[in-house]
């Protein structure tokens, strides 16, 4: 398979190529314009924007590093398939975190943040029927719960974590509806605005969690994005904890 070009987007040459084509890139595998198998040439893409091939191939590293696509020396650059062990561990490390997050939040309930995480389930709602926007949102949404908590860098390590698993998030949009995750944010958010850090845990693992009942169906559905003979692992729910 080759890498067929779309619409160009445009680069800001006031500030460095690399990272921007590393962005441009990153987005269309993570959300399956380009398919796994399909090679990538530094040459055709640095044409392409008429800059050299240096940075190309920096984003070419920087997407390697995340899993996204395989160097092989000699052969090319082709987008890699998805590793489950590397969806299982994103999702483990965000529910660590999120769920964290959660509850602070609740502990510390603020009118402003709950009226804001409202407004966003809202836009949700209105985006149910665009998949790319939707996403959009629903990243946007967890960022804005760590931002409000005080881990906007923590929230950054995250998203440096989870390529792998937002390529299964995408697709998982196509087979699965999209009001379901909308239930869900809005669980975290009134239990946050019911200042029940106990609820907010648990509504916030309980979302995380849904990947691993949608995985297998995904997975079914689009045997040519997974790796090959790879064996799902689901984790043992976690009793949840006792009020004192």
């Amino acid at each position: 398979m080759t890498f067929q070009q779309k619409t160009q987007q445009n680069l800001d040459l006031g500030i460095a190529v690399g990272p921007q084509l590393y962005g441009f890139l990153r987005e269309r595998i993570i959300r399956s314009e380009i398919e796994p198998g399909v090679r990538i040439s530094e040459s055709e893409i640095a044409a392409q924007y008429s800059i050299s091939r240096q940075p190309v191939r920096e984003a070419f590293i920087k997407l390697a590093e995340e899993g996204l696509v395989e160097i092989r020396p000699q052969r090319g650059t082709f987008v890699h398939r998805i590793a489950l062990a590397d969806v299982m561990d994103a999702r483990f490390v965000r529910e660590a975190i999120e769920a964290d997050i959660a509850g602070y939040l609740a502990s510390h309930a603020d009118e402003a943040v709950v009226k804001m995480l409202r407004l966003e389930i809202e836009k949700q709602k209105k985006a149910l029927d665009d998949a790319h926007e939707f996403m959009e949102l629903d990243d946007r949404f967890h960022a804005l719960l760590a931002e409000a908590a005080g881990k906007v860098g923590v929230w950054k390590m995250v998203e440096s974590l989870k390529s792998q698993m937002d390529r299964v998030r995408h697709l998982s949009i196509l087979c699965f509806p999209a009001s379901k995750l909308v239930s869900q944010h809005s669980a975290i958010v009134e239990a946050i605005a019911n200042a029940d850090p106990d609820a907010a845990i648990a509504a916030m693992r309980g979302h995380l969690r849904e990947i691993l009942n949608d995985l297998p169906t995904i997975a079914q559905s689009n045997p040519q994005f997974f790796e090959e003979r790879q064996q799902l692992v689901v984790p043992e729910k976690t009793a949840p904890r006792k009020k004192p």
